[in-house]
């Protein structure tokens, strides 16, 4: 192919060509989409019904949830598709659309999940400032900002990568379309203007990291200063399960982004794509559900409501 305006549709990744293998991956990744639905589809409804929970920590969650869901609608319902219908094709729109749809959202979520550290710091080690520096106000902006934030990110990377002439034919080795694979289908050295663009957008996320880092360092000072073990026990459970999907989704996008070509095997390429991709938003509900006693209670309560009705 001679170039990107020849191309009218990529060719997916196919797990495999055995027939009762594709129908697994089908079941497989059906029922990780549903528990994932379920799972943050639950939290959503039991943040939003229950006034208790309308307290900052609890709406940036609700943020975290909705950008899981969308993240994660993303990639798996398409390949989900070409497993069952045993084909490979994604239209050329469909994939700059997933490319666009991926970065606004893990864009968003990474800001997000750096709001979240700045919340759980100012309610550990500033608590009688917190209804100052958390207003209602002030939440609302620090959602839309990443949100906004997400929104640009995907703007700039999409944009850049399909105005890239492509001319090494149109199989994309993934199971959704990625930068690094539609790089590899550009011609000679245009794509660097991408790859300076990923590698800005590295370092940007590697200071957001080390503010994460940095609140964590002070929340656990903090922490280690409270008499009681139960306080303790408390804020090392709504912390570390942060810091531990924080380091998941920083780690496994940076090698998908920024290895080097050279290095790159379709197995690697495809396990890291699962765990940045599949993985954090599927667990996510787990993590902060199962810590915390609250959000329990809600689900619980909501749970027992829906059943009641039925």
């Amino acid at each position: 192919m001679s170039n990107s305006s020849s191309i009218t549709q990529f060719l997916l990744l196919a797990f495999t060509d055995t027939r009762e293998l594709q129908l697994l991956h089908f079941w497989l990744f059906l029922g990780i989409y549903l528990s994932t639905l379920l799972g943050n589809g639950l939290i959503i409804t039991a943040i939003t019904c229950d006034h208790h929970l309308h307290t900052p920590t609890y709406f940036f969650l609700l943020n975290l949830s909705l950008l899981d869901l969308g993240s994660i609608s993303t990639t798996i319902p398409k390949a989900m598709a070409n497993s069952l219908w045993n084909t490979r094709v994604i239209s050329y729109v469909g994939c700059a659309a997933q490319i666009f749809f991926l970065f606004f959202f893990f864009g968003a979520e990474y800001s997000l999940l750096t709001v979240m550290a700045y919340d759980r710091y100012v309610a550990i080690c500033k608590p009688l400032h917190y209804g100052i520096l958390l207003g209602t106000r002030a939440c609302v902006h620090m959602a839309a900002a990443a949100w906004g934030a997400g929104f640009l990110h995907a703007l700039l990377h999409t944009a850049n990568t399909f105005s890239l002439p492509l001319c090494q034919g149109n199989a994309v080795d993934q199971f959704f379309c990625e930068v690094p694979q539609i790089l590899k289908l550009s011609c000679s050295h245009s794509y660097f203007r991408e790859v300076g663009l990923l590698v800005v957008g590295f370092f940007v996320e590697l200071g957001s990291f080390f503010f994460i880092v940095v609140s964590y360092v002070q929340i656990f000072r903090a922490v280690l200063r409270i008499p009681s073990e139960q306080g303790r026990h408390k804020a090392f459970s709504t912390c570390l399960p942060h810091m531990a999907v924080v380091s998941l989704f920083v780690s496994t996008g940076m090698i998908a982004y920024l290895k080097p070509p050279s290095t790159s095997s379709p197995s690697l390429d495809l396990v890291m794509a699962v765990l940045y991709s599949v993985v954090p938003p599927a667990v996510n509900p787990l993590i902060y559900s199962l810590r915390n006693q609250q959000l329990k209670d809600a689900v619980w309560k909501l749970m027992t409501v829906l059943f009641k009705h039925h």
